[in-house]
């Protein structure tokens, strides 16, 4: 974001199920941030749940329509779509990736929107809240904005699965050895711990078929982190953070949103809490 800018960005936002109920306040600490940095989150109209897994039969068809209504709403607007929850952005953007390179899925999709008067064919920009920081706010500009820096904690990231998989359709990170975690970090004044566990996965959705894989992942990934010096842990999925924190047994170490970290270091945080106390 150019020092000279005047206009303020923004962004057609689709929340997700998770940060509109059991975790409101993730929710309205992404908001409040970005007004605090320069831009805008203009939740989409009417939006219906991504279904939190991308589906993978091919001719799974109605289960992908929530998304392109959406993704079809951001173009309509000139908007580029952001999400702030790493379950959200996979679907939402594997899906765009159907309707741009899946002639099945293009063919089906537009077949069933057509009634409503919608053609979509992948037009949009899908972008994670963090990759808005990265590419358009510039970390450079994120640090400028921070009033309490997170000076001498040290911080894990946790990345989880869904962020960085599949590479060649994300294309977010390296999804091997990955930094935007750390570089938020960084910008927030901490100071990022490197732990060989960062980048697996916790095991949540196994859950369904094995509890005890997500409590032997959980504890796994924590004790790597505790060892390596981690003071907490910080993600930017909602089902991480609950399966962590469900699974944590003797650990110590906290899991925070990255969305509550980024409004307590812009001096936004307080204003969350009022805005609860007032609803």
């Amino acid at each position: 974001m150019s020092e000279n800018q005047t206009h303020t960005l923004t962004y057609s936002y689709f929340p997700g199920c998770t940060l509109k109920n059991k975790a409101k306040d993730l929710d309205l600490y992404g908001r409040l941030s970005a007004e605090a940095l320069g831009f805008k989150l203009e939740e989409i109209e009417e939006w219906q749940c991504c279904g939190g897994v991308y589906p993978t039969g091919k001719n799974e068809i109605a289960s992908k329509l929530p998304s392109v209504r959406a993704l079809a709403a951001s173009r309509d607007k000139n908007h580029a779509l952001v999400t702030l929850c790493s379950a959200c952005y996979n679907v939402i953007k594997q899906v765009n990736n159907d309707l741009q390179n899946d002639e099945n899925t293009i063919l089906k999709v537009n077949n069933y929107l057509a009634q409503d008067n919608i053609e979509y064919h992948g037009e949009t920009k899908v972008l994670h809240f963090l990759e808005v920081l990265r590419d358009e706010i510039g970390w450079d500009n994120v640090k400028k904005a921070v009033k309490n820096p997170f000076k001498g904690k040290k911080i894990g990231a946790y990345y989880g699965c869904l962020l960085l998989r599949p590479g060649k359709v994300m294309e977010f990170d390296d999804p091997e050895n990955p930094k935007i975690l750390e570089d938020f970090i960084t910008a927030i004044g901490g100071t990022p711990v490197i732990y060989a566990q960062r980048n697996e996965c916790c095991g949540a959705y196994a859950a369904f078929e094995d509890e005890t894989i997500p409590r032997k992942r959980s504890a796994s990934i924590l004790a790597n982190a505790e060892d390596m010096g981690a003071d907490f842990l910080v993600t930017s999925c909602p089902l991480c953070r609950y399966n962590l924190i469900k699974n944590k047994g003797s650990s110590k170490l906290d899991v925070i949103y990255f969305t509550e970290l980024l409004a307590e270091a812009l001096g936004v945080k307080d204003a969350v809490a009022k805005e609860a106390v007032n609803a």
